[in-house]
């Protein structure tokens, strides 16, 4: 399999009735980035299908995924685009080649659901962030307590455009 860049995603999505654009801003070597995802409902309307949001150190070198929103009316797929893109946005525009997310514990069982969606996606436990003062800096970057992961953006890449793709 090919890797596919943004451009080819781009046009996969606006194949199949999709809007994919990314916004990107760079204050201070903080890239800073909101992908989205859409259609057109109308000439002056399109509706959000999905985002991802996130940004990236030049010197961690790690990517650090924030949100992720798919719409409940949305084709199950929007998922794969928004992954798909995002780690093809990475890899091509920033030194980025791990990502980074918590799977923010609200309650067990939804916990449990998110991690095993994000371990399908390539993600891996690291360790769980809790209550030790050793946790305050993730706490205050996710906002939460949860499980930190990590995943190689390649391998997330592959996994989501071949489901993407299929």
């Amino acid at each position: 399999m090919t890797k596919p860049n943004l451009t080819v995603l781009e046009k996969e999505a606006s194949e199949r009735g999709l809007l994919l654009r990314i916004q990107v801003r760079r204050p201070a070597n903080i890239w800073s980035f909101r992908l989205v995802v859409g259609k057109i409902a109308s000439e002056e309307k399109i509706q959000l299908l999905g985002e991802m949001k996130g940004w990236a150190y030049q010197n961690i070198k790690g990517l650090q995924l924030d949100t992720m929103k798919v719409a409940r009316n949305a084709n199950f797929r929007v998922g794969d685009m928004l992954w798909a893109a995002t780690m093809a946005w990475a890899i091509e525009e920033t030194p980025c080649r791990s990502a980074r997310l918590l799977a923010i514990y609200d309650e067990s069982n939804q916990h449990k659901i998110l991690q095993r969606y994000f371990r399908r996606r390539g993600f891996n436990k690291v360790r769980d962030v809790g209550s030790s003062p050793l946790d305050l800096p993730l706490r205050i970057v996710w906002g939460g307590a949860g499980a930190f992961m990590v995943g190689n953006c390649e391998e997330v890449l592959e996994r989501s455009y071949r489901s993407w793709s299929e």
